[in-house]
């Protein structure tokens, strides 16, 4: 039998009066991380039970409109990326990338290939979490 391993990622929000995220900060020991300060989050959690995703989406309330422009496009492309990884599905990821591109280009958000921040996290949670589920 298999030894599992406990790893915690950390998401604490600071809100106002109003429950507006004024900041918002995450930790994940395992993978380096303490305390990291971040402007905006997007949790997926899929719900075997019921068959259904639940999500959480936060962001700080001086996130400029340009910002999340560049974190949509960011996203959407690092989903795409998982969903080749996980299925080995390529051809509809193209065309999902295709669609990040189009999106970039008529929202004016910059392109980027990939952050090495972004890659180093989505490894760790892929190292640490993606072989407990199957």
């Amino acid at each position: 039998m298999t030894k599992l391993k406990k790893s915690d990622i950390i998401i604490s929000v600071m809100t106002n009066e109003n429950n507006i995220p004024e900041k918002i900060t995450w930790q994940a020991k395992d993978g380096g991380i303490e305390a990291d300060e971040a402007k905006a989050v997007i949790l997926s959690l899929w719900d075997g039970k019921a068959g259904t995703a639940m999500r959480i989406d936060l962001w700080e309330k001086e996130m400029s409109v340009d910002e999340m422009k560049k974190f949509f496009h960011q996203t959407l492309l690092t989903m795409a990326d998982s969903f080749e990884r996980a299925t080995g599905e390529n051809k509809i990821c193209e065309d999902m990338r295709d669609f990040c591109h189009h999106f970039a280009d008529n929202n004016q958000c910059k392109k980027i290939v990939h952050d090495t921040k972004i890659i180093e996290i989505l490894n760790f949670i892929l190292d640490n979490f993606y072989p407990l589920l199957f």
